[in-house]
């Protein structure tokens, strides 16, 4: 089994790293469409707004199962 937690940390790398090549586009100019970039960066901010509630899911589960085992 793939730990939650995990998922969601490589989830928000690559959402981090998309959101960063589009700013690097929008920085040097050389794009044509500005709206394409614009979407492009909400969609890396949903992503890792997705990412980090599962991460903070998954910590509280495991608050939670150590609370019961303790």
């Amino acid at each position: 089994m793939i730990p939650p937690l995990s998922i969601a940390a490589a989830g928000m790398q690559t959402a981090s790293a998309r959101l960063e090549d589009s700013a690097r586009r929008v920085a040097s100019g050389q794009i044509d469409d500005y709206a394409v970039e614009a979407v492009e960066q909400i969609r890396a901010k949903s992503e890792f707004s997705g990412n980090a509630a599962v991460a903070r899911t998954a910590d509280r589960m495991t608050a939670t199962l150590l609370d019961i085992l303790v």
